[in-house]
């Protein structure tokens, strides 16, 4: 650093709160979520316009969203939470899916995989606070939105005051509520914020909004209201963050790289800045989601949605966030995106995966976004100032290319200087200076950005014992350790660097690796390096405690873990994961993972170390630190798919096929706002599968008529959502497949939707004699709502109409749909996991039954309905965690994906997904530990529907990444075949 010149240092009621936006609003709060081993105790929570505040403690609330339901396997749920610990998130915002928790009409289950206590109490155990978001609506890609599909039935409008509607959603707000309640902080839990709706600012229902939060707090719910408003704020800045309706702290969601996942290489901030907007200014701002992943609109797969969001994106627009909006809560969408398993999905924009592009992938592992996530997460969690901030004069940048925005703390006047590249489509780098009036003096700060980078540089900053005057590099944590300081900084792969440090007298500088040069002046300890690799520099003297620099690259930041526990906080090297730590004695013991074998370095307040309860072997390096080896993980090889075993289905196609147990499809009216087109007789029956009852899953038709001899066509049509088909069978002959009406439909009415026309061989049906058309019908799941339009939600599934052309005869219609329809015949697995093919409903999917009898496979398959089945045992190595998938197709996962069929694929009786190349680019089926036996017998059963003849192709067992270390997973209580 050159030029450098010196300069001189520069609980209160909802009502009090609008009255006097000024005051702080109280709430009876813990410092941290209460774990297991802690006494819950009331403690006080505030907020202004800066940030929350714990007992007058201001914090930065780092969330990542979670939906235990995409992942039914509850111990699992403590994997993915230990991870966004882990990355530097103190908090997790999960949605609670009504559908999910609410087969029928004031029914509800909590138990199981839906046990949301446990859920929040896992939570708590391992410190994270929770934003819970209980809807009504929750959008979130699923099936209706989060809506039942029985509330298509109730009347009056969803997302609004209408009294039917208004009374389903508070009858389920007061079961959740129920639940939440006791989990927030201010009874010893750690739900800290409630949000009220969801991207309400589409409709302007005031009174819904009103109504919702009056519900929460007459069940109890005593933390703040949020909500969360699309896109940018939308029009909620003028008509939801104050007056009527109004919640206490409003959010906005951002999601700046759009979802065109298929253009990852070019597409870059298409929505705008993405700067989260101040609302109100007697509240913080709330980030409350912001994008972190992408839905694969177009099919490109997510592993191209992780790169259209991927590191650089992170960089350039959530510093950019921080530093321009002054944010201070962050809610990121998704962290962990799972398995929208069973009949999870909604029809429009998800397949089976919901991966989403995010940090942590579906099967649970670590990515190179991660790496980002934990290098700002520690920034964010370790420097205090940064929770309360204003804008400040920016230091003047010697090249226009280079952007230079700063904050500043009013109390510490600790800054925050934002430097970034102006040109987010270029690919060079950038060289600059700064002008800097940083608070202990004038300084000329070289800095180097590439394209579509940011930087978060500090000044004026204390640094536990230590005074940070200026810095180039980027901080990501420090922490005290035996009565010194360590402090990480990184900057990119041969950047140059520089910091500043102030001592009263000369310190000695010890370059322990690395090439570093330092020099003092006028108070001043200038270090310059150029990152490349660790270097390490241990300061003593100066009139300041010992200070450990490790200055290094992004990638070398990226492996260190930060852990805290009673003792004081301990840095860990070399390991995949740290899931927690804890000092006994005189041993730093780690829960920790490890994907290869290799050296663990551990900086703590011990001399000895063990990892997973097993002592390890160490020496003590010049450092200070603790070196040793860890081993890797075992190597897996599932076994092969073999003895596979077939029977086709569909008896319900047989003329003679007894339907007499069916439902009588006879209703002539709906409340469903649909109008059903006639028959050849005149007559208009209610076909819609949800007016009976069967609301998710395939659905089988039966409709009998007296021939004529005279029939040439039967002419059809049928809803199914996106990517659906059905099927037509005419006295059990099989008439051919139609694709299904889509969202579309619900906006225009079409008369017609999913026509289908199939011509009647000539002489199939004799005059007199009693005929079946028979229908399968797919339903793809229930549209969203978020428009707040019935003409979308309340779109119907299922068989809409049918004539037969050369017939007056009425037709008399049956259905059939999931056994049991509302009610479950298997409340283990729930609504969502079956629906009502023949198979499904005699148990050909569960584990157990008896398919001796069957054929052996050869993988043909003729038009309809066919089973496969095939068990194998599974023995793979304990202690480490491994994650298995399904692949369809050539073991490499290369080669076209089939179309004109689809299969449900079945693990001991959980639907884990649907394939098809007419449904998504999706060929790995993440089997999820839990759900699949590691150590016993699993049964895999293919539901394979097709339209064609065809031949499916090879499956195998994949394993992905293995750790060893991971959590204990038991097998998930369900039943099987009796």
């Amino acid at each position: 650093m050159n030029g450098r010149s010196r300069t001189s240092k520069p609980s209160r009621l909802l009502a009090i709160l609008l009255a006097a936006a000024a005051l702080a609003v109280a709430f009876s709060v813990p410092t941290q979520p209460a774990t297991a081993t802690t006494v819950a105790k009331m403690h006080q929570v505030t907020y202004d316009r800066y940030s929350l505040m714990v007992d007058g403690q201001r914090i930065l609330l780092q969330s990542a969203e979670f939906h235990y339901w995409r992942l039914p396997s509850p111990d699992l749920w403590r994997d993915v939470l230990e991870k966004f610990k882990a990355a530097g998130f103190n908090a997790v915002s999960t949605y609670f899916d009504w559908a999910y928790h609410s087969p029928k009409p004031g029914v509800y289950d909590f138990t199981g995989v839906r046990d949301v206590d446990r859920f929040l109490r896992t939570a708590e155990q391992v410190g994270l606070y929770v934003i819970a978001r209980p809807g009504p609506y929750i959008n979130a890609e699923t099936t209706g939105g989060g809506f039942p599909g029985w509330l298509k039935r109730v009347p009056g409008r969803a997302r609004s005051s209408a009294p039917g509607y208004t009374q389903a959603y508070q009858d389920w707000l007061g079961h959740i509520d129920r639940l939440i309640a006791p989990h927030q902080l201010t009874r010893g839990g750690s739900v800290i914020l409630y949000n009220a709706e969801n991207e309400y600012a589409v409709n302007t229902d005031a009174q819904y909004m009103e109504d919702i939060q009056a519900k929460a707090r007459a069940d109890g719910i005593e933390v703040p209201i949020t909500t969360n408003d699309c896109c940018d704020a939308g029009s909620w800045s003028s008509t939801w963050a104050s007056g009527k309706g109004a919640v206490q702290i409003p959010g906005v969601d951002d999601y700046p790289q759009s979802f065109e996942c298929q253009d990852a290489g070019t597409t870059w901030g298409p929505w705008g800045e993405g700067i989260t907007e101040e609302l109100r200014d007697d509240a913080p701002v709330f980030a409350a989601e912001y994008q972190a992943g992408a839905i694969d609109l177009n099919d490109a797969g997510y592993d191209a949605c992780r790169d259209l969001t991927g590191p650089a994106y992170m960089k350039y627009f959530y510093k950019s966030n921080l530093i321009a909006s002054g944010a201070t809560m962050f809610s990121y969408y998704m962290g962990y995106g799972g398995t929208s398993w069973g009949w999870l999905p909604q029809p429009n924009d998800v397949y089976t995966s919901y991966d989403y592009g995010a940090a942590i992938t579906e099967t649970r592992r670590l990515t190179a976004k991660y790496d980002e996530f934990k290098r700002q997460g520690y920034f964010l969690g370790a420097v205090g100032p940064l929770t309360k901030t204003g804008t400040a004069t920016a230091p003047a940048s010697s090249n226009p290319a280079v952007q230079a925005q700063a904050r500043a703390n009013p109390d510490t006047s600790t800054q925050f200087v934002l430097v970034r590249h102006t040109d987010r489509a270029s690919a060079t780098s950038e060289s600059a200076t700064l002008d800097w009036a940083a608070p202990d003096g004038r300084y000329t700060v070289p800095v180097r950005v590439d394209g579509r980078d940011a930087k978060v540089l500090l000044a004026g900053y204390d640094m536990g014992g230590q005074r940070l005057a200026v810095s180039s590099s980027e901080l990501m944590t420090h922490l005290a350790v035996d009565g010194r300081d360590i402090a990480l900084l990184y900057g990119r792969e041969g950047e140059p660097g520089t910091i500043v440090l102030r001592y009263p007298s000369a310190p000695a500088v010890k370059v322990l690796e690395g090439a570093v040069t330092s020099s003092y002046s006028s108070g001043d300890l200038e270090l310059d390096y150029t990152h490349s690799g660790l270097a390490r520099v241990l300061i003593t003297g100066g009139g300041r405690r010992p200070l450990l620099l490790l200055l290094g690259t992004d990638a070398t930041a990226a492996s260190f873990w930060r852990a805290d526990t009673g003792d004081g906080p301990v840095l860990v090297r070399g390991t995949s994961l740290v899931r927690s730590a804890s000092v006994r004695g005189n041993t730093v013991d780690l829960r920790a993972d490890t994907g290869k074998a290799g050296d663990i370095e551990v900086f703590g307040p011990a001399r000895k170390l063990a990892v997973n309860g097993e002592p390890v072997q160490v020496r003590t390096t010049a450092g200070g630190s603790l070196l040793g080896s860890l081993p890797g993980p075992s190597a897996v090889k599932p076994p092969a798919l073999t003895g596979w075993r077939t029977r086709a289905e569909a008896p319900e196609a047989r003329p003679g096929f007894d339907d007499s147990g069916w439902v009588a499809a006879d209703h002539t009216t709906t409340t469903i706002p649909y109008e059903p087109p006639t028959d050849q007789s005149g007559a208009a029956p209610v076909l819609f599968a949800e007016e009976y009852g069967f609301d998710h899953g395939n659905v089988w038709y039966r409709g009998h008529f007296t021939a004529t001899g005279t029939e040439t066509a039967v002419s059809t049509s049928a809803i199914t959502g996106k990517r659906g088909i059905y099927l037509a069978w005419l006295n059990g002959h099989y008439l051919g497949s139609a694709a299904g009406g889509t969202e579309a439909d619900a906006d225009t009415h079409t008369p017609r939707p999913g026509p289908g026309e199939f011509a009647i061989p000539s002489g199939l049906l004799k005059p007199g004699e009693r005929a079946v058309l028979s229908v399968l019908v797919e339903n793809m799941g229930n549209n969203d709502d978020w428009t707040a339009d019935d003409n979308r939600f309340k779109q119907p599934r299922g068989l809409f109409g049918a004539s037969i052309t050369g017939s007056a005869a009425p037709i008399a219609w049956k259905i059939q749909g999931a056994r049991g329809g509302e009610n479950l015949a298997d409340p283990a697995r729930g609504p969502l996991n079956t629906g009502g093919l023949y198979g499904e409903r005699s148990g050909w999917h569960l584990p157990g039954y008896p398919d001796g009898s069957w054929r052996k496979a050869a993988g043909a398959v003729a038009p309809g309905v066919t089973w496969l089945r095939t068990t194998f045992r599974l023995d793979l190595p304990k202690g480490q965690d491994t994650s298995v998938a399904l692949r369809f197709g050539a073991p490499g996962g290369t080669g076209d994906l089939p179309h004109g069929y689809r299969v449900l694929v079945f693990l001991n009786g959980w639907n884990v997904g649907q394939f098809s190349g007419d449904i998504g680019p999706q060929r790995d089926f993440y089997l999820q530990e839990g759900l699949l036996r590691h150590h016993g017998a699993n049964t895999l059963a293919l539901a394979v529907i097709s339209t064609t003849d065809a031949t499916l192709p090879p499956t195998t067992l994949i394993p992905t990444a293995p750790q060893r270390g991971g959590t204990t997973v038991a097998t998930v209580p369900a039943p099987g075949y009796r």
